[in-house]
């Protein structure tokens, strides 16, 4: 199949492609499985066999662990290609290439080109491709067929295994954690959901994680052990040492099985972007030992201080400040709540919060509850939306069994939420929204556009 071509198809404009492209999420939802994706690639020539692809899993972490290793490898002086969901503004911020989005000249013409090929499937017994599966088929395609980067740093949407990035054979596989997200689709143990994101360790390839604990880390291990790939473990293959942090700055010596790499830098907060950062570094340092990419100590460096990854513990607003954070699971808001205790200062700690139906909101409030004087329970404008008043009734009864006083506020517009956020929050206080990405973006765009975001997987 030729793409250098213009075609004349279905779509006139990029909008009318990505309207049919996202639309197909509320109508198809997610159906895990490769079927429908090994046959749009044969359809469409496998132009995945054409690129390098470090595959990266994990319940939490993937997105700044790819922004690390896309940042570094950016100043290495190489082309590197991002697949990552989900986008916080526009839906071609989840397809770029050296940080810039797919041209939506260039996006019109492969999903004009790729409708029929979708049109084709969905009339056979796999059934029609989701909205998800044609958005991998997109990225594939402008990176084997027009962009043609040198590396392409490849995020799972959920999962691994079924997961329609699973299509690809990588040079380098990384996994970051298990916790516990997605378990109504996942499994209901730690131990399956790592069973699903070990689904994309392959024959022969390197693994890194910096997967705990030892339950949940042997089943990496085995999968790893099984498919004769060597698995690089934080705490075990690589370490870091001589850490410091304050605000908006953060060092370590990073003492791998190749060489010890001193005074290594970020500047996003947190004591897990530490984790991820030395993660994202022994998957560079695999890629130098076993691929013979060119990474220099300068670059390294300055790549990962110059990584920016919004939407984490991002300031949004300093007059009156605002803290938007995309945690929306347990293992997030413990993240969340220690970097709360340890690396911002406050008087008082007002959060809003937004929710999907389908998280561990006990879990989540559990470890947020205790810091916060008061909780504005909001909704996501997104079609899976948790209700307010349910949050609140499990907020509320949780306040009682931990004996906590917070003022808790329900409002279900997320506009007028944000407008009650920051009539509360004083000069020494800190506003905190966090919950669902569909919230954050939505946020985030107003914030700092005043618009509407387009957000979604």
């Amino acid at each position: 199949m030729d793409v250098s071509k213009n075609s004349a198809g279905e779509f006139q404009t990029a909008q009318e492609a990505i309207d049919w492209i996202v639309g197909r999420m509320e109508k198809l939802g997610m159906k895990p499985g490769l079927q429908r994706m090994h046959l749009l690639m044969e359809k469409l020539g496998n132009p995945e066999r054409r690129l390098k692809f470090i595959h990266v899993a994990g319940t939490n972490g993937k997105g700044s662990t790819c922004a690390y290793l896309a940042s570094v490898l950016q100043d290495c002086g190489y082309d590197v290609g991002t697949f990552t969901s989900p986008y916080l503004v526009r839906y071609t911020n989840r397809i770029q290439v050296n940080g810039a989005d797919i041209e939506d000249e260039v996006l019109l013409r492969l999903v004009n080109d790729m409708k029929p090929i979708v049109d084709e499937i969905a009339a056979t017994e796999v059934g029609p491709p989701t909205m998800f599966e044609i958005s991998t088929a997109l990225a594939i395609l402008y990176f084997g067929k027009v962009a043609y980067p040198d590396y392409v740093v490849w995020e799972t949407g959920l999962g691994g295994r079924l997961d329609s990035t699973n299509i690809v054979n990588p040079i380098v596989t990384v996994i970051t954690n298990v916790g516990h997200d997605h378990m109504d689709i996942l499994g209901d143990t730690l131990e399956l959901v790592a069973a699903e994101k070990a689904g994309i360790i392959k024959a022969g390839v390197p693994v890194i994680t910096a997967v705990e604990p030892e339950a949940v880390w042997r089943v990496i291990e085995q999968t790893a052990k099984a498919k004769k790939a060597t698995l690089y473990t934080l705490g075990d293959q690589f370490h870091l040492t001589d850490v410091t942090s304050e605000l908006d700055r953060q060092s370590f010596q990073f003492n791998g099985p190749f060489r010890p790499i001193p005074e290594l830098a970020i500047t996003l907060n947190g004591e897990h972007q530490l984790k991820n950062a030395a993660v994202a570094v022994m998957t560079l340092e695999v890629l130098r030992q076993y691929y013979a990419t060119i990474v220099d100590d300068v670059d390294l460096q300055k790549g990962l201080s110059g990584t920016k990854w919004p939407g984490r513990l991002e300031m949004v607003s300093t007059e009156p400040r605002i803290l938007i954070d995309g945690a929306h699971n347990p293992e997030g808001a413990a993240t969340l709540a220690a970097a709360l205790q340890n690396v911002y200062t406050y008087k008082k700690l007002h959060m809003m919060i937004g929710m999907l139906a389908t998280k561990n909101h006990t879990g989540y409030l559990r470890h947020i509850l205790p810091l916060v004087d008061t909780l504005i329970i909001t909704e996501a404008n997104f079609h899976k939306k948790g209700d307010a008043y349910l949050l609140a009734e499990i907020a509320n009864g949780l306040l009682r069994e931990m004996n906590l006083e917070v003022d808790v506020a329900v409002e279900r517009d997320w506009k007028q939420a944000l407008t009650l956020l920051t009539n509360r929050t004083e000069q020494d206080d800190l506003a905190v929204v966090s919950g669902t990405l569909y919230l954050i973006s939505d946020v985030r765009s107003w914030i700092t556009y005043q618009t509407d975001s387009e957000k979604g997987w």
